[in-house]
């Protein structure tokens, strides 16, 4: 009997039998490991459990606790839930079925979609659920895909898309098939607990032009505990929604005119720009230089970056003086005509430029969300040039400084993802494995515990990323380090070294908030709303008791002003009670009352949003109180 070699991610390796599949080797090592398994990482590609391995292999196995196991998970609970759909609705047409954040989606071609409808999908997904059906991988010629699929338009257009060479499969489950790439779970068995939250519009590929199709938004678990956790979870959410507390406290609105770009108001806009003024604060401690980029640019910068090859669908383009151009949907390509503009030697290095042009990204507008998930939208976007000597120490400096925001700054707990090579790659797979190779090895000597998630990085380089636990557990992807061997190549970016001879730098991209704008949804959420008092728009409000006291309240307020402080003052002839109420729902951090005695005294009478009463204080101690919780950033 044939014998292959299985490497294991801890590096230990074991004999097997020509032809196993993923599933037998995960029988094989046994410990429940069966029961959450989904799919396999083999040579840093997925595939189905159920697919034979006839060469020595790296494999790593793909639980629902991965990021790219609930990946495939979710989107065989969108299987699951097409087939249930045709069973009830022979007649409708499915299209595409994607995972989200959390969870997916399918846009069907039906007739309008009721709550009642929803449930009975839920009921003809728990009987196939019953079923235990086997989920099969088949793969066919472009001929017999358009044969197969003949009778839905949107399936033979999608195959008919596809680039010639592209090879074509499809996966069954029982009577249902569906045009597929994979990889999926073995069986439909496995999806214990599911639901589904919502339907809406949704035209076909996003083009208002063509058919408004229904989409249908589900989320799936192994195990119908996690569903009760997910829809407690979901109650305590709405509450924190930040698209809610932005609407109600006036920070942030948004608008049909412009979907997936929010308007910052007054309020939104200060504590946006204050989360910039620390970034920046900390880049002059760190040597960044910031740069301003344009934002339009000619598709051949495009085409050197790659972008136009892996991202162009992704990309606003436009057409000026009979030329394509394209809006940057990121800064990197800029920044490598930047370094290009003079020339550098190994004294230049590290070269750390930083930019906060704003971005935007073609998202399909069904998956637009809030500020988590827009068009437009600014990255605290940095770009590090580096001799690879250099790239330990920097790597270091970057887990650090990742560490101090959000550990030291905002108190969140964060895991990190070490992302590989994904199937659609820039460059060759001697540079990645380079790429990987080193990331890893940073993670490594700083003491780091990570998890590996095959074929998740970008299309030109490996990457880490931070994902944070929120104050309810939730977790967000924000802070990602990326490392770039093929841009510095395909921009032939160089410096004079030591040797006197030209080199290559290393490209490190780095965003440590992610998005801003992400980032601060997940804050408002985080926080419920109430932010730590340096990002608060409004950090104090004086209240009067009485008319009489109105010049002393804004006497005090000019103080507090002139030390820096965001103050208003609350000079209406209502009670105090209302005012404190209202001044609590606004989530203001202190509120001051003044009335006889505290003007006799040159004090106020201090409370926070929490209603919790702290005493008469005079206003000059206050005052300094104030200006050390702003500088210590306390929580």
């Amino acid at each position: 009997m044939t014998k292959i070699r299985i490497t294991f991610p801890d590096g230990s390796s074991k004999n097997f039998k020509k032809g196993i599949t993923g599933l037998e080797i995960v029988k094989s090592i046994g410990s429940g490991l069966a029961k959450s398994a989904v799919a396999a990482s083999v040579n840093d590609g997925l595939i189905d459990l159920n697919k034979k391995i006839n060469s020595d292999s790296k494999i790593e196995i793909l639980t629902f606790d991965t990021h790219g196991g609930k990946e495939v998970f979710h989107h065989s609970t969108a299987h699951l839930m097409a087939q249930a759909v045709l069973r009830l609705f022979p007649k409708a047409k499915l299209t595409i079925g994607p995972t989200i954040e959390g969870g997916f989606y399918y846009d069907i071609d039906i007739k309008p979609l009721k709550p009642k409808d929803l449930e009975k999908i839920e009921q003809e997904m728990k009987k196939i659920v019953e079923e235990n059906l086997a989920v099969k991988r088949v793969d066919i010629t472009r001929k017999k895909a358009i044969q197969l699929f003949k009778k839905n338009k949107y399936k033979t257009e999608m195959i008919e898309d596809m680039p010639k060479n592209e090879k074509i499969s499809y996966y069954e489950q029982g009577e249902f098939k569906d045009l597929c790439k994979g990889p999926h779970i073995p069986n439909t068995g496995m999806i214990k607990a599911f639901k589904l939250t919502k339907v809406s519009s949704a035209y076909w590929r996003g083009n208002s032009k063509n058919k408004s199709l229904q989409r249908i938004y589900g989320v799936s678990f192994l195990e119908k505990k996690q569903l009760k956790k997910y829809l407690r979870l979901q109650i305590e959410a709405e509450k924190r929604d930040h698209r809610k507390i932005g609407k109600e406290l006036e920070w942030f609105t948004f608008h049909e005119q412009s979907p997936g770009s929010a308007f910052f108001h007054n309020k939104g806009t200060i504590i946006y720009n204050e989360l910039i003024s620390f970034l920046r604060e900390e880049y002059k401690k760190r040597g960044y230089q910031e740069v301003i980029t344009p934002l339009i640019y000619d598709k051949s910068l495009w085409e050197t970056s790659g972008h136009w090859e892996h991202f162009k669908e992704d990309m606003f383009t436009l057409t000026v003086d009979g030329r394509e151009f394209a809006l940057k949907p990121m800064n990197c390509p800029s920044h490598c005509l930047m370094y290009l503009n003079s020339t550098k030697s190994y004294r230049d290095l590290p070269f750390r430029m930083t930019d906060f042009a704003p971005l935007h990204r073609n998202e399909l507008k069904g998956v637009l969300a809030g500020l988590t998930r827009v068009r437009k939208f600014c990255q605290d976007d940095a770009h590090i040039f580096c001799e690879p000597d250099q790239l330990e120490e920097e790597m270091s400096r970057l887990l650090d400084f990742t560490n101090y925001i959000y550990k030291d700054v905002f108190k969140m707990d964060y895991h990190l993802e070490l992302s590989t090579r994904p199937e659609k790659a820039m460059g060759s797979k001697t540079i990645w494995r380079k790429a990987e190779k080193a990331l890893e090895s940073a993670l490594k000597k700083n003491g780091l515990k990570y998890k590996i998630n095959p074929g998740d990085g970008a299309f030109y380089g490996p990457k880490i990323d931070l994902h944070i636990k929120d104050s309810i557990g939730r977790n967000w992807q924000c802070a990602t380090i990326q490392l770039d061997f093929n841009l510095p190549e395909r921009f032939k970016l160089k410096y004079e070294g030591k040797d006197g001879k030209k080199h290559q730098p290393i490209m490190i991209h780095r965003a440590l908030f992610g998005s801003i704008d992400r980032f601060m949804g997940v804050m408002i959420e985080h926080f419920a709303g109430k932010l730590p008092l340096w990002l608060s728009p409004e950090q104090v409000r004086i209240l009067t008791v009485a008319e009489r006291f109105k010049g002393y309240a804004h006497k005090s307020a000019e103080k507090i002003r002139v030390a820096g402080i965001r103050v208003g003052v609350d000079d209406r002839a209502e009670s105090i009670g209302k005012k404190v109420r209202e001044a609590q729902v606004e989530k203001i951090n202190y509120i001051l009352v003044v009335g006889e005695k505290e003007l006799k005294n040159k004090s106020v009478a201090v409370r926070t949003f929490d209603n919790k009463f702290h005493g008469e204080k005079k206003i000059s101690l206050f005052i300094k109180q104030l200006i050390t919780e702003v500088k210590e950033k306390t929580i």
